[in-house]
């Protein structure tokens, strides 16, 4: 029985986690985890278009000003509440806290940590740059556009690779995946086509046809109220941001 076939995780009390939240690709990785772990939570919006993220109860929180980040009121050890911030740890936590999704025979656990470190360390990284340069750059800069549109192709093609031989990036359908998929749902924003990469679309269609999957991929949206994620304030407070006095 796969983990994915396992059955449902130990509840902690009613909505333990509160979840500080805004819909972006790391912000999904969270929900979609919590919603496969028929995790109870509460969805608490930070809206980093209006810079919510400053705020000093967030920031006591993500020190580091980013999206996603949660507390634990109810964690394992008995103690206080734990906050976690970073979407790696914070998935990670999650798993372990639930038994579920990252494997606990170690070599199995390391490999899931490897694609999750690849995940933050280079597809992450290189979408947001092809994201900024092709979309929210106030100027077009051709050899950026170029370099990272070819570095994300790349990072689709080791994903292909991998997923020639495997159902999934690691053993079991994981965090990992669930890491990733996050980021590949943005295809036609990378100016990439999935068909271009076979196995990367199956994988990539098997896991948006979970329902915790779609579920967790649609939560708060309508904290967008339709309008652009980039106005011209937005651009100020998301892209203008220097080192801060504490």
């Amino acid at each position: 029985m796969t983990r994915s076939q396992a059955a449902p995780p130990q509840r902690h009390g009613p909505a333990a986690i509160d979840l500080y939240y805004w819909p972006t690709p790391n912000g999904w990785k969270v929900t979609i985890l919590l919603e496969e772990l028929t995790e109870a939570y509460n969805l608490v919006p930070v809206d980093i278009r209006r810079g919510d993220q400053f705020q000093p109860d967030f920031l006591a929180i993500s020190p580091s000003n980013k999206i996603p980040a949660i507390v634990d009121h109810a964690p394992v050890d008995g103690g206080v509440p734990y906050a976690l911030f970073e979407s790696a740890a914070i998935l990670a936590y999650l798993a372990e806290r639930n038994g579920q999704f990252l494997p606990r025979r170690a070599r199995e656990r390391h490999t899931v940590n490897q694609w999750l470190a690849w995940q933050i360390a280079s597809l992450g990284p290189t979408a947001g740059q092809v994201h900024h340069f092709r979309e929210y750059a106030s100027e077009i800069v051709p050899y950026a556009i170029e370099r990272f549109t070819n570095e994300i192709n790349r990072l689709y093609g080791v994903m292909n690779a991998r997923l020639r031989d495997h159902e999934f990036l690691a053993c079991d359908y994981s965090i990992a995946d669930i890491a990733c998929w996050a980021w590949v749902r943005l295809w036609r924003h990378h100016d990439q086509q999935l068909a271009s990469f076979p196995h990367l679309q199956r994988w990539f269609e098997a896991i948006a046809a979970r329902p915790a999957v779609n579920k967790g991929f649609r939560m708060g949206n309508e904290l967008r109220q339709g309008s652009s994620t980039m106005t011209a304030a937005a651009r100020t407070i998301l892209l203008g941001q220097r080192a801060r006095d504490v």
